[in-house]
């Protein structure tokens, strides 16, 4: 069967993206650093090429590809975190180097945008009451960091 994972293109941090990616998240690891046999615009000899990681049970490729792309939010990490606690680990880790945008999002030292998000929320903007998911997404438009005791007031009314 074929296999799919992201490849995440870097400007000459992919090994250094990467070991900070496992330290943030569970079933974390790097699995291979694997370096250029041969020199590219993306590297030289010896250099770093590709990183092989699993980011919470799931494989991803950093590749030290140049300075031709950069990351944009239209592609991002969504993380379903447990509880707030997790939430501002996540952010409070992130936050540093890292820029914070609206309604959970925060993009990282390195330019990846992440959604960190509390699991309960993914609940309620999915319950069959309207009313419910329009006070919980209108709660959520006001917000940088997601609070989850607030997202909760907002849900029960």
């Amino acid at each position: 069967m074929s296999t799919i994972a992201p490849c995440l293109w870097f400007d000459g941090k992919a090994e250094e993206a990467a070991r900070y990616y496992v330290s943030l998240l569970p079933d974390s690891r790097i699995d291979a650093v694997l370096p250029y046999t041969v020199e590219t615009p993306g590297g030289k000899l010896g250099d770093v090429m590709l990183v092989e990681l699993t980011l919470a049970g799931s494989p991803y490729l950093a590749l030290n590809g140049g300075p031709n792309f950069q990351f944009t939010p239209a592609i991002s990490f969504f993380v379903n975190c447990v509880d707030q606690a997790e939430v501002d680990r996540l952010w409070n880790t992130l936050l540093d180097g890292g820029t914070p945008m609206a309604c959970g999002w925060i993009t990282d030292r390195y330019g990846i945008s992440w959604q960190i998000v509390p699991e309960a929320m993914t609940r309620m903007i999915k319950d069959k009451d309207p009313a419910k998911v329009r006070r919980v997404m209108e709660a959520m438009m006001t917000m940088v960091k997601l609070d989850l005791a607030a997202l909760e007031r907002a849900y029960r009314g």
